[in-house]
């Protein structure tokens, strides 16, 4: 049975991270912006179903719902609690087996999500969030924010920032990080 250990308040005012008992996710990120995109994940589903959520983010073992700005925290959290009480985690949609690296991966790209997998993304786990490259043009990197850090006003200045002197500090100095 599903049931929260803790839960973690984020740099967005309007997301809670819900630190779990037990892995959801092994490898994969999962992020939710409405209901209609939910549809074949039914923990997003049901989630989406309590009144004030607008967006779902789940890994690992952490769920991050964000709610609306008019929403209080006091209607979600209790149905969201009954909610992981009779979910059955079996419904889950099973991960693809990770594949082994094309050996035609853009180095520049692996580097890149190297760099960003031990020293961004568990900070940003840490705080309900993540991060997605969703491509590269020359030296300029296009990422996406997931769960708390999608909606999150330092997410878009500060850390878009801190990211982008580091991949040009440790990778390549004319890179540019900018949001997709």
């Amino acid at each position: 049975m599903l049931f929260i250990l803790n839960v973690d308040s984020t740099p967005n005012p309007n997301a809670l991270k819900f630190v779990l008992n037990e892995r959801l996710l092994r490898y994969e990120t999962r992020q939710f912006h409405n209901i209609e995109e939910s549809k074949n994940d039914p923990l997003a589903k049901g989630i989406f179903e309590i009144t004030g959520v607008v967006s779902v983010f789940y890994m690992d073992k952490f769920i991050t719902i964000e709610k609306s700005k008019d929403a209080n925290w006091g209607q979600i959290q209790k149905p969201f609690i009954n909610f992981l009480k009779i979910f059955d985690r079996n419904l889950i949609p099973s991960e693809d087996e990770l594949k082994p690296p094309d050996e035609n991966t853009d180095e520049l790209l692996k580097k890149i999500n190297e760099l960003l997998d031990n020293k961004v993304r568990p900070a940003l786990a840490g705080d309900g969030g993540g991060l997605q490259v969703m491509g590269i043009d020359r030296y300029t990197v296009k990422i996406h924010y997931q769960g708390a850090c999608g909606s999150c006003p330092t997410a878009i200045s500060g850390t878009l920032m801190a990211i982008e002197g580091l991949l040009k500090r440790d990778i390549h100095p004319a890179i540019e990080v900018v949001a997709a």
